[in-house]
């Protein structure tokens, strides 16, 4: 890492430097190629040199020392102070000349033009100094800006890849705990059924851990998922209960987010399913080239204010995944009508 941070700082270096080299040697060439006089191109060269060595010192002074230790700590006031001794450092004879000459000598006719000559040449070196000032820390602010905006996209990337882990973390211990209530009760019905069921929840697990470290994953391995747990949680069930699935996929290789539905299966089984009334669900996944549809309705028996047993928690953090992974790519509708809740998630390609 220190290796790359290095070269950067370098490679800027050497742009800065290529840049300076531009103005300083280019209108000595262009002089040299128009007038073919050496002598004249380097005269020229040694004047532009003359005028050009302040700001150019001072503008790399300023990025890399004069920035980082003051303007950037809004150290302003010593900033200035600093700017000014450093330009009258590079430039004595400048203090010398106000120092001891304030004005011409009596005898010593000077015409106006020559003196106004004179301070506008002043005038303009000041404000090239100025310039090659300003121009290092306008820079210096930008990639500092640039920097930090970096560095809070990788912060923020880092801490959504941290919280889709999380969530899908709670989503396996919670598909687990119900599952295994189901088989709990199965063994004491049918233990070949139980053994048949341990089976089948050991391919399921093997699908969570080991096809869904993935950001994505083919819609085809969600759609068997979702086949297996519903067969499985059709063991609790009775003959009250009616269970209906349609998967309708277009391509199967088109890829999706593990285990994003499968909370919504879990709560249609949690609430939708009743030991002495007649129950029904009905789920389906539509699949085509205008995004993917899930639909689950289910009868609706609202547990008690007492069972709040995991109460909500699959449901918000699929919402909550939606979120991060498809924003302004969903669209989450839910509605309970004639005793049906019905959740229906759109997601847009």
């Amino acid at each position: 890492m220190k290796a790359n941070i290095r070269r950067k700082d370098i490679g800027l270096l050497l742009i800065q430097l290529g840049v300076w080299g531009a103005i300083i040697l280019i209108p000595p060439l262009v002089a040299l190629i128009t007038t073919r006089n050496t002598s004249s191109g380097i005269t020229f060269l040694r004047m532009l040199w003359f005028n050009l060595q302040s700001p150019f010192l001072l503008y790399f002074i300023n990025f890399y020392i004069f920035w980082p230790l003051l303007a950037a700590k809004r150290r302003y006031v010593l900033f200035v102070l600093a700017n000014i001794v450093v330009f009258f450092i590079f430039n004595p004879r400048l203090l010398f000349y106000f120092g001891h000459h304030p004005g011409p000598p009596p005898d010593v006719h000077i015409p106006e033009n020559a003196w106004l000559g004179m301070f506008s040449g002043l005038f303009v070196y000041f404000l090239l100094n100025l310039a090659s000032i300003s121009a290092a820390i306008v820079l210096r602010h930008i990639l500092h800006n640039r920097q930090i905006r970096k560095q809070l996209e990788e912060e923020r990337h880092k801490n959504t890849e941290a919280e889709l882990a999380w969530l899908k973390n709670q989503i396996n211990p919670h598909f687990l705990f119900n599952t295994l209530n189901n088989i709990s009760s199965l063994t004491q019905i049918d233990a070949d059924a139980a053994q048949d069921a341990i089976a089948q929840l050991s391919d399921l697990l093997r699908y969570a851990i080991y096809k869904t470290n993935q950001t994505m994953v083919p819609i085809s391995g969600e759609v068997e998922f979702m086949r297996n747990y519903i067969s499985l949680m059709q063991l609790r069930c009775n003959e009250k209960t009616t269970v209906s699935t349609q998967f309708n996929i277009a391509n199967p290789q088109l890829e999706i987010a593990p285990l994003l539905f499968i909370s919504l299966v879990e709560n249609a089984f949690k609430h939708g399913v009743s030991s002495n009334r007649p129950s029904s669900i009905d789920i389906r996944l539509d699949q085509n080239e205008e995004g993917i549809t899930f639909r689950c309705a289910n009868t609706n028996f609202p547990k008690s204010d007492a069972d709040r047993s995991g109460k909500g928690i699959g449901l918000e953090n699929t919402r909550r995944r939606l979120d991060l992974l498809y924003k302004d790519q969903y669209q989450w509708e839910q509605q309970t009508e004639d005793d049906i809740y019905t959740t229906t998630i759109t997601i847009r390609p």
